[in-house]
């Protein structure tokens, strides 16, 4: 069975006794099939308008849970929101970016997922909602829990992503290692927001790691030592990566990993700083 509803209502409906899969581009859903075994129903939930759409004003930025890559590429948001456009230039090939979604990438719930750490740094939240229990919001780092797992329900949908209001001084970038340009499972990747004050010193900082770790993770303690820095002479200690536990495979070592994030939260952070 194939439901492509055009109404929340009914897609909510739809999930309160679907045993299947949601889908919203559908790009990972032969990737991610268990042992080769493709679900029996499938709940299209591109056609509803209002999980299609990018909203922002003083209350902050709604993005619906359908909105593709390529539109978040070129929407026309705040400085701060560069590193999410940046890394949605770097999901796959332009195919993959026209159909694959921001809500697909979370609900996927890889570690190299490339949109989790510019939304871990943008504070975002995740609004779900089903048929009975109505809507809730959750931080992202409560929602995304493990490799392949989310707080998502079985009954719930994901219907948007939410970020707060953000100081309009806010830089943003990210920066990505993987064996080529395009179509790579990300090695790592760090995500950073700056604010500067009129000195050119740090006076707000977040930075995010993805690929690891079993989830992506904000570096707490190295944006608390960033406060009153200037971006042009920070350096990045090996304790302010002590919350992250890269794997060792062929693409490179936990050591090669951790060398490789310290110089990517340098460059992020300096990039960030000036806006570029």
């Amino acid at each position: 069975m194939y439901y492509a509803p055009s109404e929340l209502q009914t897609a909510l409906e739809v999930a309160s006794y679907l045993e299947g899969k949601v889908v919203a581009g559908g790009t990972d859903v032969f990737p991610t099939a268990q042992q080769g075994k493709m679900p029996n129903t499938f709940l299209d939930v591109t056609g509803i308008p209002e999980l299609r759409a990018i909203s922002h004003d003083s209350n902050g930025t709604r993005i619906g849970a359908a909105v593709t890559w390529s539109e978040i590429a070129t929407a026309d948001l705040p400085p701060a929101f560069d590193a999410l456009r940046q890394a949605a230039l770097e999901v796959g090939s332009i195919q993959i970016q026209n159909a694959g979604t921001i809500a697909g990438n979370l609900c996927n719930a890889s570690p190299a997922a490339d949109g989790v750490p510019p939304l871990l740094a943008l504070d975002a939240f995740v609004e779900v909602a089903s048929k009975h229990r109505g809507v809730r919001s959750l931080p992202l780092a409560e929602f995304l829990l493990n490799v392949r797992k989310t707080a998502l329900a079985a009954d719930e949908l994901v219907i948007a992503i939410t970020i707060p209001p953000i100081r309009e001084a806010m830089g943003a970038a990210f920066e990505k290692l993987g064996s080529r340009r395009y179509l790579v499972i990300s090695i790592t990747m760090t995500a950073a927001m700056i604010a500067c004050d009129a000195q050119g010193k740090i006076i707000e900082a977040r930075v995010a790691v993805g690929a690891c770790s079993p989830v992506a993770r904000r570096l707490t303690d190295l944006e608390a030592s960033l406060i009153g820095q200037q971006a042009s002479g920070i350096k990045i200690d090996p304790s302010h990566l002590s919350v992250l536990s890269p794997i060792a495979d062929v693409r490179g070592s936990k050591e090669f990993r951790l060398d490789v994030v310290a110089e990517q939260c340098e460059r992020a952070i300096r990039r960030a700083a000036k806006n570029d």
